[in-house]
């Protein structure tokens, strides 16, 4: 084979110092130094980024409010109440046969508003009746009776003891006819508790019983009914709250104050406190205070939730009428780059919202745009708040 004659000893390493590249070995050297030192500088701020807190600040959320809610010195949840309110029972017992009125039905006082079962009534008045004129005829007996004694003593044909018997027997029909008379205004008084009246002027509420049904002054069984209805005066309407002990020296009789309905958050109505009951509940540590309406509409009505705003000064007339505003306090508000903004937190870190502002109301402004009712903005703006840094919510 032609390998046999190969010259091997021209195959050899050279070994020289051509062969090596010094400059090529520092600069790999360098760079691999300078790629280390740059993934430390990156490290270090990642991980000062990762570990520090951030500014701490506090939110404050953006609510929708009137204008006098603003003025609120204390703010207490109740519910809508009925002073004057009544479950109308009969004061009979007997099967209900009529009932004249349903939920929602204005009734007058002493309007007969349900009828019960009196057939075994009216028979024992027509017994008392009949009883009266038996009486009557037997008064007329004992009287002629009586009187003929009488002039029969004086002739002498009548002794003392006959007289005194024909005047026993006339004085025990006059007895008998006002038993009689009594009688009968005992079953007309029970033919009256038969009828079921309205005690006051007022709306029906709610239908507690129906034809057929057994009703019983005090619901003596499982059975029967205690009343037919319940009924409210819907003039006497307040708001019963609970205020905290600790807050009770706030309020005063007739403040002035402001009830918002939760089924009618955008309406608020004019109030004052027109009572403060004079004890306290000791399980929760509150005093009742009853607040009245100065005017309110057919929507308010009785057990509604509602909140009260307790004003520290009396309302301008001007404002009373003022739509509700969208409102944060003005220390969320600043100016960057010659426009309004607020800031919000998401995932740690401020958004900055540019906002539109409209009326000013003490230490809240109104914001007309940018954000929405419940937003969480920071409160407390200063110079270390900038779009995009960390912070720390308090």
């Amino acid at each position: 084979m032609e390998t046999k004659d190969a010259d091997l000893s021209r195959l050899k390493i050279d070994r020289s110092e051509k062969s090596v590249n010094p400059d090529s070995h520092r600069n790999r050297t360098i760079g691999i130094i300078i790629g280390l030192i740059a993934a430390l500088v990156i490290l270090f701020f990642v991980l000062r980024s990762s570990f520090t807190p951030g500014i701490e600040v506090k939110l404050t959320t953006a609510v929708t409010q009137s204008p006098s809610q603003t003025n609120a010195s204390l703010t207490a949840s109740g519910y809508v109440v009925a002073q004057r309110k009544a479950a109308v029972a009969s004061k009979g017992t007997g099967r209900l046969i009529w009932l004249g009125v349903v939920e929602g039905d204005k009734v007058k006082k002493g309007q007969i508003i349900g009828r019960l079962e009196d057939n075994d009534i009216h028979a024992l008045l027509d017994q008392a009746k009949a009883n009266l004129l038996l009486t009557q005829a037997d008064l007329k007996d004992a009287d002629n009776s009586y009187n003929r004694e009488k002039a029969l003593l004086k002739t002498g044909s009548a002794t003392k003891m006959e007289v005194d018997a024909a005047e026993a027997r006339y004085l025990r029909v006059l007895a008998s006819i006002d038993a009689a008379k009594a009688n009968i205004n005992s079953q007309e008084i029970a033919l009256e508790n038969m009828l079921i009246r309205a005690p006051f002027d007022g709306t029906v509420l709610t239908k507690n019983a129906d034809i057929g049904e057994i009703v019983s002054p005090l619901g003596a069984s499982s059975t029967s009914r205690a009343a037919i209805v319940t009924m409210a005066d819907m003039s006497s309407l307040e708001v019963e709250a609970d205020v905290s002990e600790s807050n009770i020296e706030k309020i005063k009789i007739s403040q002035e104050s402001d009830i918002v309905l939760d089924a009618y958050p955008d309406k608020s109505y004019e109030g004052y406190v027109s009572k403060i009951i004079p004890t306290a509940d000791r399980s929760k540590a509150t005093v009742m205070v009853k607040v009245g309406f100065k005017h309110y509409d057919d929507r308010v009505l009785p057990e509604m939730s509602a909140k009260v705003l307790f004003l520290s000064d009396k309302p301008k007339d001007e404002a009373k009428d003022e739509k509700p505003a969208l409102i944060v306090p003005m220390t969320s508000l600043t100016n960057r780059g010659g426009r309004d903004v607020v800031y919000l937190v998401r995932e740690e870190k401020t958004v900055e919202v540019p906002v539109t502002t409209g009326r000013k109301f003490n230490a809240y402004v109104e914001i007309t745009s940018g954000i929405s009712d419940g937003d969480k903005v920071i409160d407390k703006v200063t110079d270390q708040i900038k779009n995009g840094i960390k912070v720390k919510v308090l």
